[in-house]
């Protein structure tokens, strides 16, 4: 930050000289160049205005009588098109009407021919200075709502922590007794006995649901205390593909009365990485949840995925409503939504940018209003955390490939291979 304030400071002040007369702009262009400024030259109005549309300058000395378009029309186009420009005007035949209206309609001043180079030196240098003063009091403003942004932020991720902590717990003992009861139910279903029951193998079928919900919302609590103190990740293989599958089926059943078209757009061969299934699903269900809730009635969500060169590049793009523009730096901070509050809290993406970042990966989003969103997800084909033995890569595939052809039912060893 240092050089870019000392490097803007010292560039020369950049001026375009707007008048009629070639040998005023000439002479002027000529010592006010001895005087360390960058000067550029326009005969018109017009040619002023194409100038700035490609080549901004600071100030512009701008006479008011010219043939064609005007100095006080010229003004009025450059406050519309470059507000932040500082224009001083020159007037003829002593006359301070004209400078009088320019002012009145955004002028720095003006000065009367024929002019006093010094004193237009004096006029050029105050501009500067008074545009310097605006540029630092606009940045001192960004600067304070950005800390009173952090400051809003860190005192609800405190709150978070604090009140992840509590639901986890309480969420956490009743889930406890539903997994010990579904225990209880399986083995019961398995005994020799129980082959005669009635609709047995959708019992069955049922408790296998009740268990990965189960699973999957222990692993949400987990992902919230995650917040009040950091958890180390699961690392297993993982084919996105599958989880992508997985992922539709759920959130299809939320796009119930909607006509929503889920597309895929998978790379062949299907990219395979080592990173956390369960957080990367808990991704993928709030991006797909928000690509359905934007989509009114009809629409389309698509879910593409392309291997990169250290990684790999998950992109779920929807046809919704898109985001407002000034809602799109504010859209990962806790809390912050703009959906009612029985459709949303807020945490979703906030949770998610997190989740990614943890897993050494980040996340990326582009929309507009009325033109739908897309979130691209990068991340590398291992997580930081794996360790798969680096010293002798040959060793660790033929490890890794014993261990899947060992059975996957015990699960013992199915949690040895998921560690």
């Amino acid at each position: 930050m240092a050089n870019a304030t000392q490097k803007k400071e010292t560039d020369p002040i950049r001026v375009l000289l707007v008048d009629d007369e070639s040998d005023f702009r000439s002479t002027a262009a000529k010592r006010l160049g001895r005087r360390g400024l960058e000067i550029g030259q326009s005969d018109s109005g017009e040619g002023c205005l194409d100038l700035l549309a490609t080549d901004p300058f600071q100030i512009v000395v701008l006479d008011v009588k010219m043939p064609g378009m005007g100095g006080i029309e010229a003004l009025g186009h450059i406050k519309e098109r470059f507000p932040e420009t500082e224009v001083i005007l020159l007037t003829g035949h002593s006359s301070a009407e004209d400078g009088v209206e320019g002012i009145k309609k955004g002028a720095f001043d003006y000065l009367s021919k024929p002019v006093e180079f010094d004193h237009l030196l004096e006029k050029i240098r105050q501009a500067h200075d008074r545009r310097r003063r605006i540029e630092e009091k606009r940045t001192e403003l960004e600067f304070r709502a950005k800390m009173e942004q952090q400051m809003i932020a860190t005192e609800r991720l405190a709150a978070l922590g604090t009140l992840s902590t509590g639901v986890a717990h309480e969420i956490n003992n009743p889930l406890a007794m539903m997994r010990e009861s579904a225990g209880y139910m399986r083995l019961f279903l398995n005994k020799p006995e129980a082959s005669g029951i009635p609709g047995q193998k959708e019992l069955a079928r049922g408790l296998d649901v009740i268990e990965k919900g189960i699973d999957r919302i222990r692993r949400i609590t987990h992902l919230l205390l995650g917040y009040a103190r950091d958890q180390e990740s699961m690392v297993a293989e993982i084919r996105l593909t599958d989880i992508i599958e997985e992922t539709l089926e759920l959130v299809s059943k939320e796009a119930k009365g909607k006509d929503i078209k889920f597309v895929r757009d998978t790379a062949e061969p299907v990219p395979v990485i080592w990173s956390d299934p369960y957080r990367i699903r808990q991704v993928l269900v709030n991006l797909l949840t928000n690509g359905v809730q934007a989509i009114k009635d009809d629409g389309i969500i698509t879910v593409s995925l392309s291997e990169q060169k250290d990684g790999i590049s998950l992109t779920v793009n929807d046809s919704g409503e898109g985001i407002p523009k000034e809602n799109m730096s504010r859209i990962f901070e806790p809390f912050f939504t703009t959906k009612p509050p029985d459709k949303g809290t807020g945490l979703g993406l906030y949770v998610s940018r997190g989740i990614v970042n943890k897993l050494g990966g980040d996340i990326a989003v582009k929309s507009g209003v009325g033109m739908g969103t897309s979130f691209t997800v990068t991340l590398p084909k291992r997580h930081p955390g794996a360790v798969l033995c680096k010293e002798n890569e040959d060793m660790c595939d033929d490890i890794l490939k014993k261990i899947k052809e060992m059975n996957h039912n015990d699960p013992h060893t199915r949690k040895s291979f998921d560690r």
